[in-house]
């Protein structure tokens, strides 16, 4: 991955935990890595554990960020989030997998942020 995509994505998911902190979430964890893959963020919303998935795009060359959840992602997000609860003994827990979309203009800017709750079912 190259040195603008890693910024790119760190910045999203900086304006994404920042956002999720507004709505009331607690970010508990960042980049929780695993055999499965990474979780981006991880929060408590009220009693309910959330994965959250935090995609950026600057433009729309390539799609929006929320179409770019592929299901062999949404695959790993799913057993990334499994292995999660299982490690910290989460056991019979609320949980949800949200993604978060980071639209930012060509040159930067924030265009807008999304949640989507439960944008992933497991």
């Amino acid at each position: 991955m190259t040195d603008e995509r890693v910024r790119l994505g760190r910045r999203g998911e900086e304006l994404a935990a920042l956002h999720l902190t507004r709505l009331g979430y607690s970010v508990v964890g960042r980049n929780y890595r695993c055999p499965h893959g990474e979780l981006d963020l991880i929060a408590r919303h009220g009693e309910a554990w959330v994965f959250v998935e935090v995609r950026t795009r600057r433009g729309e060359r390539f799609g929006t960020p929320e179409e770019s959840i592929t299901p062999r992602k949404q695959a790993h997000l799913i057993a990334a989030a499994q292995h999660y609860l299982q490690a910290h003994a989460l056991v019979d827990v609320v949980w949800r997998i949200d993604a978060v979309a980071v639209a930012l203009a060509p040159g930067g800017l924030l265009q807008r942020i999304d949640v989507i709750e439960n944008a992933v079912s497991g």
